[in-house]
């Protein structure tokens, strides 16, 4: 099994930061692809950044010069830094892998929880 947790969620005024991390454990061998995605209220889910096994990037547009994702290969964890969030921002971000277990052939997307983001105006 895989498990991913998520923090570093809370509240926020609009302009400040926050930083995320997804950690991966369990029976991880290899992670591929991660990313961040956002749900708000009344909204679908929707690709926030991600990254590839080789650090390349994407963003969304509404997020872009403003988060920044990053990876640590050697401890399995995914980080997203959120400066000038704006309350547009608010929503529960989930962190997403494409991992395969020890074993286990196949390659499986997982998701973490989710950790609430709010931004307050």
């Amino acid at each position: 099994q895989v498990q991913l947790v998520e923090s570093g969620g809370g509240l926020v005024q609009a302009g400040g930061s926050l930083r995320l991390s997804c950690a991966a454990s369990g029976s991880v061998f290899r992670i591929n692809a991660m990313g961040w995605y956002r749900q708000a209220p009344g909204k679908q889910r929707e690709l926030v950044a991600a990254i590839t096994s080789g650090g390349s990037t994407n963003y969304a547009d509404s997020v872009k010069g403003r988060f920044t994702i990053s990876r640590d290969n050697a401890k399995n964890t995914l980080y997203l830094q959120m400066n000038s969030l704006k309350p547009e921002d608010t929503a529960v971000y989930y962190c997403n892998i494409d991992a395969k277990q020890f074993f286990v052939s196949q390659w499986h997307d997982y998701w973490g929880q989710g950790t609430q983001v709010t931004v307050s105006s």
